[in-house]
C-alpha cells in the first residue's frame, strides 16, 4: 500500500491525508497487510516541505503506528531529510529512496 504525497503540504491538508491513510488501513487492502508492515508514502512530488510537511510525516506514522504498521517514506527530497534529521525524526520513520515515479493517491 502506498500513500502519495505532492505539492505544497499545507497545515488544512494534514487531517486529510490522515484521514486517508486510516480509511486505507481500515479497508480490504490494510486488512490484508502483515502486523507490523511497512505502509509506504511517496514524498517525492512534494513541493518545498517545511515543518508542516515534517507534522504530516509525525501524524502519518502516528496513524500506522496504531494501526500497527510502520510509516516508509520514499523519494524523500533532501529538504525534508533535512528537516526530519533536525527536528529528531529521521529515526522513528524509515526514509528509503526508489527511482519509479507514481501519481497522487493511494495504490
Amino acid at each position: 500500500m502506498t500513500l502519495t504525497v505532492t505539492g505544497r503540504v499545507s497545515r488544512a491538508a494534514v487531517p486529510d491525508l490522515c484521514a486517508e491513510l486510516e480509511r486505507a488501513l481500515a479497508g480490504p487492502r490494510g486488512a490484508a497487510l502483515t502486523p507490523g508492515a511497512a505502509v509506504d508514502c511517496d514524498v517525492g512530488g512534494m513541493i518545498r516541505p517545511d515543518l508542516t510537511a515534517v507534522e504530516a510525516v509525525a501524524r502519518l506514522g502516528l496513524v500506522a503506528r496504531r494501526a500497527g504498521h510502520t510509516l516508509r517514506l520514499r523519494r524523500v527530497p533532501p529538504e525534508l531529510r533535512a528537516l526530519l534529521d533536525l527536528v529528531g525524526l529521521a529515526d522513528v520513520v524509515t526514509l528509503e529512496e526508489g527511482p519509479e515515479e507514481r501519481v497522487p493517491g493511494l495504490y
